[in-house]
Formats: structure tokens, C-alpha cells, sequence
């Protein structure tokens, strides 16, 4: 029989949050032993860091100009031909998400037999001026429901009265642990293994929305990161230290000067977060274990993209700074029929549209030839030295500060297109983007290199972006490409 396939995400973590690459105070103690027996990539990616376009490069394999989703916009159907969910239907497995999808229309099966839902708070499903009845949120929600059902039926996912978008505030989670989000995922899919039909190897994805705020961890793991140091954000020479406007006491702030007392406790929760999902993980690990398909599942982990929480005045994600667009990736294969080399570091570039080419490949399934991304397995094999991408193409619309990058891992280069602002950072040095190279006389040679490249990418794309030999500041930026946006009003 085919391998079983666990794809693990989570919502909003940074790539240096994993005690296996160094960081100082995470503890992550079940992904480190999965990066441990597996191959842990350093320089995993999201292109389009935000949670609408990062899902559409996971479930396509695409790249953004081809999803056609370049920065952020709810309620654009989801009509693709080819996903990894359908593409494991197709070759027989028995397919389920739990958790976090963020599609459109909300239940929107993409390619899944079965799909139990929770992808937060939603607001277009929660803006009662635009939806007659609570019920349909409740229709677009399975873990609500659940959590009404074991809590009482007036209990919301509100009710600790945290923003679901606030970065900077936390208090513990409100009601019994077992009721978490985080919990109830993991419950959710071991539920799954339970009732999956056991003559077909299975494709699940177990979704977390958190450590997407809000930022509710659990008391007992909070207390794990109390009264410790926690590390300083890194600001830049090029950041922009005033807040005049005072969006610092914004509780869902992007950039802002943030009271210490509670960056840190923010911080503190975030951590706290990420190491109670850790510790879920290792509920589902041994879960795998007790139904006997631990030794014949594939597990991919990765995020859909970061968290800047504080790096150079920053919060939340979308921009392409090291904490929003790099993200954790492990492949761990305990059947040994990848090949992988145990404990590899692997450097090259890569990004969440390899996901999809990475999983058909391990399970001998064909990958579609509307993927752009490549399989990463032989570069976790300890002799292959594969031909390999240059660098990543991303970008993203977000007014005033609408933005390209590219990177191989090693430098970065972004140009702000509303602007014309340039930045290019030498990673390897100044991992945090401390030193903004862009303008010195020196460097001069290498940016235009990667302007090049830029140009090469963007020539043709409907905004305008270039003529083809130089890069035209001021066209107007879309969340959504014309077939999308077509799509959209249909």
C-alpha cells in the first residue's frame, strides 16, 4: 500500500521558532525529533505572506501569478482544477482536512471527501449587518458548535475578549485546556484515524489556526516562558522609529512603539503558543502509533508564514521581512523509501508551492502539469545534488507598501512599487536585516543583478510593473489577478 501522508500547518509561525535551529528560548521538543530523524529546510519561504494566498500556493502547487492571488482578499471563489486534495482522491487515498482551510465559499471542499472546520474568526461570517442569522455561522463553524455543545451553548470564541487579530495582547486561555482550538484539532483528527477506511492509505491535513492570535495559550504554558529573558527584536537602519500617529496602543497595530511590559508578554504567549502546539503534536504522534500507522505515515510541517512581533517596530504579517515570509519546514519519512538522509540541514530555497509536488512524489502520485513548485525530497538525500531553483519570486498588494522580493536564502533583494524604495540584504551576514545595502556604491554591480531579475519576473504581468528593461514605479497594485477578479463577480 501506498505511505500515508500527515501534512501539519500552523498559522503565523516564524522559521527561527524551533529549538532545533538555535533559537534560544522555544521549546518545540517534538518538532526538534522530527527535524532530528527527518530533513529540516532552512530556507523555506512564503511567497505571498498572508493566509488567503499562502494557502492557495499549498493547495495548488502554483506560484502567485498563476493562483492569481497577490495579496489579500476574502470571498474569491476557489475554482481550481487541481489540488492536492483531489489529486490524492483521484489516486485513491481517503482524504480529510481538520481545522483551518480559509477558502471561498467557506465549505468549499477543494479536493476533500470530508473537511471539519475551524478557521477562526471569520468576518465576513460574523458581521451580523451582513448575515441575517447567527446560525450561519454556526453552519460555517464545526468547532464552535463542538464547543458549544461541551461548554454551554451561549460560549463564543470571543468571549476572552481578544481581537483575533491582536498581536500585542495575551492573557491564558479561558476555560479547560481540552476545550482549546489546538486541542480540539488534534481530537478532531485523531478522530479521523478512527473511522478512516482502512483499505486506503489516507491524506490528511491537520491545520492549526493558531499561534495566530489571538494570543491564548493555555496557563500551564505560559508559565514556561515567565519571568525569563526573552530576546530583543532586531531594528534596522532602515526602520522608522517614530509613531507620531500613536499606532503602538492599536491592539491589532502592524508598526508601532508597543509598551515593553507588554511586547513582552505578547511574545511570552506567542512562544507559549507554539510550544502547546508542539506538545499536540505529540499527542497525534502517539496516536499514529496506538492505530498502527506510525511507520507508514509521511509527515510534512511547515506554516503558512510568520510573525514580525516587534522585529524593527513591526507586527503581524504580509510584509517580506525574515520574520513574516520565512517559515519552519520539516519532512520527516519513517518509511525510509524516501531516502532522506536523517538530520539534514537542507539551504536551497524552496517554497510552499513545492508542498504539493513534494507529497505526489513521495506517495508515487502524478503531479499535475499546472504546479510550478518541485520536490524537495532529493534535496534531503544525502549524496543527490539536484539542479535547483535560482532564487523565489514573491510579492504582495498592500497599498502604500505593495512590494516584489526575491531571494535565494543568501540576499534578498525588494522593491517597493508604490515608491520605488529599494532594500537588499546580505542574510548571510545580517540574518535579521539589520543593513540596508541598497544605495551604497559598492553593491551597486549586485543590484542590478537582482533588479534584473525582477524585471524578468514581473515582464508581461497585467499591472504593468515593467517595460521590459526597467522597473515603472506607481502602477496600481491588485489583491487578485483579472481571472480571479473576473471570477469573483461572476
Amino acid at each position: 500500500m501506498q505511505p500515508n501522508i500527515l501534512l501539519i500547518t500552523v498559522d503565523q509561525m516564524r522559521g527561527d521558532c524551533l529549538h532545533y535551529l538555535g533559537h534560544p528560548v522555544i521549546q518545540t521538543p517534538n518538532l526538534d525529533n522530527l527535524a532530528r530523524n527527518g530533513a529540516a529546510f532552512t530556507n523555506a519561504y512564503t511567497a505571498t505572506p498572508s493566509c488567503v494566498p499562502a494557502r492557495a500556493a499549498i493547495m495548488t502547487g502554483m506560484k502567485p501569478e498563476h493562483h492569481g492571488r497577490v495579496g489579500y482578499q476574502d470571498k474569491v471563489p476557489w475554482n481550481y482544477e487541481h489540488t492536492i486534495a483531489g489529486e490524492f482522491a483521484n489516486a485513491g487515498y481517503h482524504t480529510q482536512c481538520v481545522g483551518k482551510m480559509h477558502v471561498y465559499p467557506t465549505r468549499n471542499l477543494c479536493g476533500f471527501h470530508n473537511v471539519v472546520l475551524h478557521d477562526g474568526y471569520m468576518h465576513y461570517n460574523r458581521n451580523r449587518s451582513a448575515v441575517s442569522a447567527r446560525e450561519w455561522w454556526d453552519q460555517c463553524d464545526d468547532y464552535t458548535v463542538w464547543l458549544r455543545e461541551r461548554a454551554g451553548s451561549g460560549v463564543d470564541i470571543m468571549d476572552n475578549g481578544l481581537d483575533c487579530n491582536a498581536s500585542t495582547v495575551a492573557r491564558p486561555w479561558h476555560l479547560d485546556e481540552s476545550l482549546h482550538p489546538t486541542n480540539w484539532a488534534v481530537t478532531q483528527s485523531i478522530d479521523f484515524l478512527r473511522r478512516r477506511d482502512p483499505g486506503k492509505p489516507f491524506f490528511l491535513w491537520t491545520s492549526f489556526v493558531r499561534p495566530h492570535p489571538p494570543l491564548d495559550p493555555p496557563q500551564a504554558f505560559l508559565d514556561l516562558y515567565d519571568g525569563i529573558e526573552l530576546p530583543s527584536p532586531p531594528i534596522g537602519d532602515w526602520a522608522d522609529l517614530s509613531d507620531d500617529e500613536r499606532d503602538g496602543m492599536n491592539p491589532t497595530t502592524s508598526r508601532g512603539i508597543v509598551h515593553e511590559r507588554m511586547r513582552q508578554r505578547a511574545l511570552a504567549a506567542y512562544y507559549a503558543l507554539i510550544t502547546h502546539i508542539d506538545h499536540q503534536i505529540g499527542r497525534l504522534l502517539n496516536a499514529l502509533f496506538e492505530y498502527g500507522v506510525q511507520n507508514n505515515t509521511i509527515i510534512l510541517f511547515t506554516s503558512d508564514h510568520g510573525d514580525l512581533m516587534g522585529d524593527h517596530q513591526l507586527y503581524k504579517k504580509i510584509l517580506p521581512y525574515e520574520g513574516s515570509a520565512k517559515v519552519p519546514f520539516i519532512l520527516n519519512d519513517p518509511t525510509g523509501a524516501l531516502g532522506l538522509k536523517k538530520g539534514k540541514f537542507v539551504d536551497e530555497v524552496i517554497e510552499l508551492r513545492d508542498i504539493m509536488p513534494t507529497l505526489l512524489h513521495a506517495a508515487g502520485v502524478a503531479i499535475p502539469g499546472t504546479v510550478d513548485g518541485k520536490s524537495i525530497i532529493p534535496l534531503a538525500r544525502p549524496d543527490e545534488q539536484p539542479a535547483w531553483r535560482a532564487y523565489i519570486h514573491g510579492e504582495h498588494a498592500y497599498d502604500k507598501l505593495s512590494y516584489h522580493f526575491l531571494t535565494d536564502g543568501k540576499r534578498k533583494y525588494i522593491w517597493f512599487s508604490q515608491t520605488g524604495e529599494e532594500q537588499f540584504f546580505d542574510l548571510e551576514h545580517d540574518p535579521q536585516e539589520r543593513i540596508n545595502l541598497a544605495g551604497q556604491q559598492q553593491h551597486e554591480e549586485l543590484l542590478d543583478l537582482w533588479r534584473g531579475r525582477l524585471i524578468g519576473e514581473l515582464r508581461g504581468r497585467e499591472e504593468g510593473y515593467t517595460d521590459g528593461s526597467r522597473l515603472i514605479v506607481g502602477r496600481k497594485p491588485v489583491n487578485v489577478l483579472s481571472r480571479l477578479a473576473t471570477d469573483a463577480h461572476a
